[in-house]
């Protein structure tokens, strides 16, 4: 009796250790397949968030990359902000004031947090501190953001055209389509006259081809003719011929300057009228004495074989003298 009494209790006990043992098992099990080791400590800190889309508890936070926990829980506060709970694994000292970005890693997925650690103190937090929040745009955020302003200049671009169209077709009226049509009828018999007068250019040209390649020969000896001419007066002292021409223009300004003064032979002529005067009656005599020697040679020249008598002087009719 006594030994089966012995068996009795070991095996209770060996059944009540396994059931104990499942037990354990089975909670480490749930707790591992959320994310959590019942055999490492962790620390609690708490974020913020004025939006939180796309973020999911159980989502990873990382530092620098590396997974050191996750998102334990998020609840909408009485503000309507949410208060994000995260787990981190207590190997990992977490500064003070550090901040927690709230991130897409892809255009595809959920979002995740990453924690940007203060360098600028040595103070560690404890768990059920607050951290700093913030959000980093993602690439489909940045893309929307950067195609917006892009989108609202098109909406415009497309309203001016979509008004520039119906003013065209408001003008465009079927008496403005008959114009149209009329002008390019014209144009077109415009270009065939033209072609034709090309035509006829290219036959004159081709004509005259031997005259103007001769007119272009001539042209380049010209040229070259104006070349050495210009080589010429850039060779020839200029300089010199210029101060020559002001010294005379100069010579030539004092000349008239003295007759205007009266001074000099042509001064006195031009100023004083009573020596021009004289002058102009001498050369009067004068012309009255050649005139009388042309009518009475005679006069002057007497040779005479026979003893001819002179004749008597008669005065010219036109003697301004005697009157």
């Amino acid at each position: 009796m006594p030994k089966k009494s012995a068996l009795k209790i070991t095996r209770e006990i060996k059944t009540a250790i396994l059931v104990i043992a499942s037990i354990l098992l089975f909670i480490w099990g749930y707790s591992f397949l959320k994310g959590r080791d019942l055999l490492s400590s962790y620390n609690k800190y708490y974020v913020t968030y004025t939006n939180v889309d796309g973020l999911v508890a159980a989502a990873p936070v990382t530092i620098n990359g590396l997974t050191v926990g996750k998102v334990n829980s998020i609840v909408l506060q009485d503000d309507w902000t949410s208060l994000v709970e995260l787990q981190i694994n207590g190997d990992y000292k977490i500064p003070k004031n550090s901040v927690a970005e709230l991130y897409a890693p892809g255009p595809i997925g959920g979002k995740q947090i990453a924690i940007l650690p203060n360098t600028e103190t040595q103070d560690i937090a404890v768990s059920g501190d607050f951290l700093k929040s913030a959000n980093k745009l993602g690439l489909t955020e940045e893309v929307s953001n950067q195609i917006k302003p892009i989108k609202e200049k098109l909406d415009k671009v497309l309203e001016n055209a979509n008004t520039m169209l119906v003013n065209i077709n408001q003008v465009l009226d079927e008496k403005t389509k008959q114009n149209l049509r009329g002008s390019l009828e014209n144009l077109n018999a415009t270009l065939a006259e033209f072609k034709e007068a090309s035509a006829t250019v290219n036959g004159m040209l081709a004509e005259n081809k031997g005259k103007i390649n001769s007119t272009m020969t001539n042209f380049e000896k010209t040229s070259a003719n104006l070349s050495k001419m210009s080589d010429s007066l850039a060779k020839a002292n200029i300089a010199q011929t210029v101060k020559n021409l002001e010294k005379t223009l100069a010579s030539v300004d004092k000349l008239m300057a003295d007759m205007q003064s009266g001074k000099g032979t042509l001064g006195k002529l031009a100023k004083d009228e009573a020596l021009y005067n004289n002058f102009a009656k001498s050369s009067k005599e004068l012309e009255l004495l050649l005139q009388d020697l042309r009518l009475n040679p005679t006069r002057y020249i007497n040779v005479s074989l026979f003893g001819k008598k002179n004749k008597p002087y008669k005065a010219p009719v036109n003697d301004t003298i005697t009157k």
